[in-house]
């Protein structure tokens, strides 16, 4: 390996040290309380260290955002073999549950906490949360115009259905779910997607 590589590695493993410690401060702490200095005192550097890296707080968090809508984007992408919009519809969901319980800190960051949702706004575009939000739009598009599922306002079809699979993310997150034995949730979480998409989509007897 060349010094060239190395040094690129090298970037690339702080980078990834930078990432690791503001996800954990920010979810501790909240984004509106955590600094770069404080990030620095984290990793032990020094707050020039994370200038030649990152130019402010919010753009550590967009970067933050973008690493977890891509794996996200990912795990979406894996039901686009299923030919039957109902059955990827189906399969959509439970990918969308098992992202989150998989990578609980990142489903919060993305999707729970509220500072990172106005600095989002703030932006004039924010094409790699909307890119996962259209994905799941054309997937109930989909189901619609093959009379899969009953007509009516694409919008409020998709914002229902991601609403019920974000609720169950959610719960589940925030440790809502104390009344249920833990050997549990993976039943009760299939059975709840199962409750709602079961009476509201079409199913083919």
């Amino acid at each position: 390996m060349g010094i060239a590589d190395r040094k690129e590695r090298e970037k690339e493993r702080l980078r990834d040290l930078i990432l690791t410690a503001a996800m954990k401060l920010f979810l501790k702490e909240g984004y509106e309380r955590i600094t770069l200095r404080r990030i620095a005192e984290e990793i032990e550097y020094s707050p020039a260290t994370i200038y030649l890296h990152f130019r402010d707080k919010d753009e550590i968090l967009y970067a933050l955002h973008e690493k977890g809508f891509e794996e996200f984007y990912k795990r979406q992408q894996t039901v686009l073999s299923i030919k039957d919009p109902l059955r990827r519809l189906k399969r959509h969901g439970q990918v969308y549950v098992e992202f989150a319980l998989e990578n609980p800190e990142y489903y919060d960051l993305m999707f729970i906490m509220r500072g990172p949702a106005k600095k989002i706004r703030q932006r004039e575009e924010w094409h790699i949360g909307r890119r996962s939000y259209e994905f799941l739009r054309e997937n109930v598009k989909d189901c619609m115009e093959a009379g899969r599922l009953p007509g009516g306002n694409l919008d409020v079809a998709t914002f229902s259905l991601w609403s019920h699979v974000h609720g169950i993310a959610s719960l589940i997150i925030r440790e809502r779910c104390a009344m249920f034995p833990e050997e549990k949730m993976p039943l009760i979480v299939q059975g709840a997607l199962a409750f709602f998409l079961g009476p509201l989509l079409q199913e083919e007897r």
